[in-house]
């Protein structure tokens, strides 16, 4: 059985988006897409630098672009059939279009107007976010309280990353929880998936009211839980809500498990969700969507998913 994953925030570099538009098709369609919403998604995706893409508002719809392209590039969804979809954070979005929840479009238009009500959220007080490497979550957990951080990801094989605001992430990496290796800054623009982001809640809920979304065609993993999902309304609903709220990806990967999963495919850009599997899926066959060059082994491994 394969799972079809899709990264968040954090995963897109510089220029990742140049060897997919090279493939037929490809750059109409991120034009379509960019006229849409309003943002130059080529431009970003090619040619701007790291701090440009950095941008909330930017990168959210980026990735998805990204995401929703990569795994069109490997067939439709009838085709791939997964047995299960599931995204990081802002990669719900990605995981909502490949289910057929959301069309590609509504996906953009959605994750255009996420981006930009987190941007705006995140400019009121200077935030960000950690990973931290090792420890027990018992431990860690609790330290982080204490420190008046959120656990804002629960990555699972041994990931948490917190968030608060730049004092209280100074006095982490002052004063690291017993048992982890290292405290490292993510580059994003805020504190995200906590109180900080109350804001966007409520701007992401008048957005979703002028969307109509369909029921999941495949299994829809939420990470707000880690439970299946079986209506869109519901899927919309914790779109909206997870904003503001942890990511529980180690709950996702229980749920993999209990599926059955036997091999994952991480869309472009790959290697966030595929270095976790590998530490906490042992068994499970993962490739990561990194450019079109990848998308052969992709192939081969989805043919043999369904052999």
């Amino acid at each position: 059985m394969l799972v079809l994953v899709a990264p968040g925030q954090g995963a897109q570099t510089p220029g990742f988006l140049t060897p997919w538009l090279e493939l037929p098709g490809a750059a109409d369609r991120v034009a379509a897409w960019s006229d849409a919403i309003g943002l130059d998604l080529a431009h970003y995706g090619t040619q701007a630098d790291a701090d440009a893409i950095r941008d909330t508002s930017v990168a959210q719809p980026l990735l998805v672009a990204a995401g929703i392209l990569s795994a069109a590039a490997l067939g439709d969804i009838s085709s791939v059939a997964p047995g299960a979809v599931a995204g990081h954070s802002v990669g719900e979005i990605t995981a909502a279009a490949f289910a057929g929840v959301l069309d590609d479009t509504a996906a953009l238009t959605l994750v255009r107007k996420r981006g930009l009500a987190m941007a705006e959220a995140a400019a009121i007080t200077e935030t960000g976010m950690s990973a931290l490497l090792g420890g027990d979550p018992e431990v860690t957990v609790p330290h982080l309280e204490k420190l008046g951080l959120t656990p804002a990801n629960v990555n699972g094989a041994g990931q948490i990353v917190a968030a608060g605001t730049k004092e209280q992430l100074a006095a982490l990496e002052a004063d690291k929880p017993e048992g982890v290796r290292r405290v490292v800054a993510l580059q994003v623009a805020g504190a995200f998936h906590t109180h900080h982001m109350g804001p966007a809640v409520d701007a992401l809920a008048e957005a979703a009211k002028e969307l109509a979304p369909a029921d999941p065609k495949v299994t829809y993993v939420s990470n707000k839980d880690g439970r299946t999902v079986a209506t869109g309304a519901e899927v919309l609903e914790r779109l909206v809500g997870q904003v503001a709220n942890p990511v529980r990806w180690d709950l996702c990967m229980e749920t993999f498990k209990e599926l059955g999963v036997t091999a994952l495919v991480e869309v472009c850009p790959g290697g966030t969700l595929t270095g976790l599997a590998k530490r906490a899926l042992p068994g499970v066959k993962t490739l990561a969507l990194k450019t079109p060059d990848d998308l052969d082994a992709a192939r081969e491994l989805i043919a043999e998913q369904s052999a």
